[in-house]
């Protein structure tokens, strides 16, 4: 995701409100818009309409900043980002999706170019695996895997991992934020039945929550003025909680299933926060307070819970790889770029970049806090075997 983000909410730029070069206001003037080089007008900025309200006129977006402002909501502000370090995205591998029906594994090369002497099959299922080496002869193409078996590239294809990453901070951030789950236009008003505006917020796009309002079983929230999405539209972090139950000291990992969002605290400050996907209905990820025991740079993972097998699995060099509740880890996720929404069969997905950050944070014994402020998750034992990925 694309670097630095900054948000100016409404596409307010204050710049174009300042008053022209030398102007100067008599006593009692009123200052209203006037007309400059260009056609540009220039309106009261918001601090202007704070320090002499009766100086300007009651109308202009410096107007409606100054009102946000009397209620102790500055739009302006931005988020405290710190930009993160390109190479925490580039992945050790590079990663083949194997097709459904499976492939097969062949010892050298020539046995794959000529189809002879298999001595093994990955699949059916859900299937990925590493890869060091590529050959094109014979009019074929043949991989070589991490593990030195060879595959034949008609039953596989190559894939981009997720280029997505959370946010880096340098102190915890006044406000609520969150990222943008799909794309469409924001609303005028809260309510389903409030006209569009002319925003347009695309998926993974990162916005401030100013203020919430609900209507009806739904909540609003105010992303800029005259600007509200309702919850669902959005995965929010609230970045000033107070130190988890069952958690000791001032380092943890929060993990919010409801939200789908994960925040990382240094001595009670927010320093990441980022998009997961975690357990999906019948694999629940398991609320509770856990310490990481296992620390891995990577790890291949597999499994099926289905008595057919029919959700086999086989992730070959997972990375960065966070074990803290029995299977389920916190880990890198190059297969699939769904964050936001539940995916797993357990574990917490994260994108690489994120994944790596949290991995080069994270000690052994670090808390990781997992909750659901919904409460639909369920906490009974019975409702949980070991996890996986």
């Amino acid at each position: 995701m694309r670097g630095r983000m900054w948000l100016i909410a409404g596409g307010v730029i204050l710049g174009l409100a300042l008053l022209p070069s030398g102007a100067a206001l008599a006593e009692g003037e009123i200052l209203t818009a006037e007309p400059a080089r260009g056609g540009i007008e220039y309106l009261c900025p918001p601090r202007l309409h704070l320090r002499h309200p009766r100086r300007c006129t009651a109308a202009g977006p410096g107007m409606a900043l100054a009102s946000y402002a009397r209620q102790g909501i500055f739009i302006s502000s931005p988020l405290p980002v710190v930009p993160l370090d390109p190479q925490l995205s580039v992945l050790p591998y590079a990663y083949l999706r194997v097709s459904r029906s499976g492939v097969k594994l062949y010892p050298r090369k020539v046995d794959a170019l000529r189809d002879q002497r298999s001595w093994g099959k990955l699949g059916p299922g859900y299937v990925f695996v590493s890869w060091t080496d590529r050959y094109e002869e014979e009019g074929k193409v043949v991989y070589r895997s991490t593990s030195g078996s060879y595959l034949r590239g008609d039953n596989v294809a190559r894939i981009s991992p997720p280029t997505f990453h959370g946010l880096q901070f340098s102190h915890t951030p006044a406000r609520p934020f969150g990222w943008i789950l799909s794309n469409g236009y924001a609303s005028a008003a809260p309510g389903s039945q409030a006209a569009l505006t002319g925003r347009y917020l695309r998926r993974y796009q990162v916005v401030q929550v100013y203020a919430t309002q609900v209507v009806g079983e739904r909540e609003w929230y105010m992303i800029g003025p005259g600007e509200w999405i309702e919850q669902r539209q959005i995965a929010k972090v609230d970045p000033d909680p107070p130190r988890p139950d069952g958690v000791q000291g001032g380092r943890w990992i929060s993990v919010n299933l409801f939200e789908q969002t994960l925040a990382v605290y240094e001595q009670g400050e927010l320093v990441y926060a980022t998009l997961i996907s975690s357990g999906l209905r019948g694999w629940w990820t398991r609320p509770g307070a856990f310490q990481v025991y296992l620390k891995l740079e990577k790890d291949t993972m597999r499994g099926a819970f289905e008595a057919d097998r029919s959700d086999y699995y086989y992730l070959e060099d997972v990375p960065w790889v966070l074990y803290y509740d029995d299977a389920r880890a916190l880990h890198g996720t190059y297969w699939h770029n769904n964050f936001g929404y539940p995916q797993s069969h357990g574990c917490v997905n994260l994108a690489p970049a994120d994944a790596h950050w949290i991995f080069n944070w994270a000690e052994e014994g670090t808390w990781v806090y997992v909750w659901d402020p919904s409460g639909e998750t369920p906490t009974g034992e019975d409702q949980y075997g070991s996890g996986g990925a």
